[in-house]
C-alpha cells in the first residue's frame, strides 16, 4: 500500500484552529502502517466525548465545539479517519473499504483504551462510529447521532443519490465547494481554506472519492450482513441515544425515526431538531456542545 501525508505546513495558521496535533501508529492487515491523527483537549480525568466526522470533512469540522466542550471540563478526542485530515492517506481508492476503516478506528480506540465515553457521530462518522458502539459497547456512556445511519443495503435517499453522482461524475472534487453548500450558513474564505487543506491535489483525495460509493445502499455491498448484525447490537443497547438530526439535510432527512424506534435507549431521551444542513456542527456548534454536556450530566440520574 503506497501511502500519501499531507505536509505540516498546509495546517499551519489555520483559522480557529489552536490545537496541538495527536498521533497513533496503527497498522493495515497487510502490514502497511498509518498514522492516525486526533485531538486530545480538556482534563484527562473529564468526563470523555468522542467527536466522529465524515466525508470531506476531517476534525476541523468540530473546532467550535472543542472549545466549548472544553470549557465545560470534558476531555475531547477527535479523529481524523484515515484519508482525511492530518491523518495518512493511502493513495489507491481501491484500499480504502468499509471494513478497513473500522479496523482501523477500531485499533485506535482499543490503543487508547476509551471508555465511558459519550459518542457523537455525523455522516461517515456514524457508519463507523455505530460499529465501534455495536463492537464495544462497555466502553461508551451513551451515543448521539446527527445526519447519519446504518445502512443494510435497502435503498437511498434521492439527496444520497445526487451527492453519490456528483462524487464520481465531477473532474476535480471540490472539497470547499462541498463544505460550504453542505452548510445553511456561508462559510468564510478561512474556513473553506481549513477544509481544503488536507487535499494538497487530486492525488490526496482518493477517499473522499471512494467513500459515497461504499455506502452500502444495495443488497451486494459489502458490510451489509455485518450491519445487520450491528443493528442487532443496537437494539440491546439501553444507555442514552440520543438523536440530533438537522431541518436541512437532504441526504439524511427523516433517518432520526429509525433509531428512535429502534433503539432501546432512545426511549424517553431528549431527542432535537437542530438548525443547520448536512454539515450542521458549523450552523449549530453551541447547540450541540450544550447537548452533548447535557447528556453527560444525565448520565448519572
Amino acid at each position: 500500500m503506497r501511502v500519501l501525508r499531507t505536509p505540516d505546513s498546509r495546517f499551519e495558521r489555520l483559522a480557529d484552529w489552536p490545537f496541538a496535533p495527536h498521533y497513533l501508529t496503527i497498522k493495515d492487515a497487510d502490514g502497511t502502517p498509518l498514522r492516525l491523527h486526533y485531538v486530545d483537549e480538556g482534563p484527562a480525568d473529564g468526563p470523555p466525548v468522542l467527536l466522529m466526522h465524515g466525508e470531506p470533512s476531517w476534525a476541523y469540522l468540530y473546532r467550535k465545539i472543542i472549545l466549548a466542550l472544553v470549557a465545560n471540563g470534558h476531555r475531547v478526542l477527535a479523529p481524523d479517519l484515515i484519508g482525511f485530515g492530518r491523518s495518512d492517506k493511502p493513495a489507491s481508492r481501491t484500499d480504502y473499504s468499509y471494513a478497513r476503516h473500522i479496523d482501523w478506528m477500531s485499533q485506535w480506540l482499543k490503543a487508547l483504551d476509551l471508555t465511558g465515553a459519550t459518542l457523537f457521530c455525523q455522516d461517515w462518522g456514524g457508519l463507523i462510529g455505530l460499529r465501534l458502539v455495536a463492537s464495544f459497547p462497555e466502553r461508551f456512556a451513551a451515543v448521539i447521532v446527527a445526519n447519519t445511519g446504518l445502512p443494510v443495503g435497502t435503498g437511498w435517499s434521492e439527496g444520497f443519490r445526487a451527492w453519490l453522482d456528483f462524487s464520481q461524475r465531477v473532474e476535480a472534487l471540490p472539497i470547499g465547494f462541498i463544505l460550504n453548500g453542505g452548510c445553511a450558513r456561508d462559510l468564510t474564505p478561512d474556513e473553506i481554506a481549513g477544509y481544503e487543506a488536507p487535499f494538497p491535489d487530486e492525488t490526496f483525495k482518493e477517499g473522499a472519492r471512494q467513500f459515497p460509493v461504499l455506502v452500502p445502499i444495495t443488497p451486494d455491498h459489502a458490510q451489509v450482513a455485518e450491519n445487520v448484525e450491528a443493528w442487532k447490537a443496537l437494539e440491546r443497547f439501553e444507555k442514552p441515544f440520543v438523536t440530533a438530526f438537522s431541518d436541512g439535510d437532504a441526504v439524511t432527512r427523516g433517518g432520526e425515526a429509525l433509531f428512535q424506534a429502534q433503539v432501546p435507549g432512545a426511549s424517553g431521551q431528549p431527542h432535537v431538531t437542530l438548525h443547520g444542513g448536512h454539515f450542521l456542527q458549523e450552523d449549530s456548534p453551541a447547540e450541540i456542545a450544550a447537548l452533548i454536556s447535557a447528556v453527560t450530566a444525565g448520565q448519572g440520574d
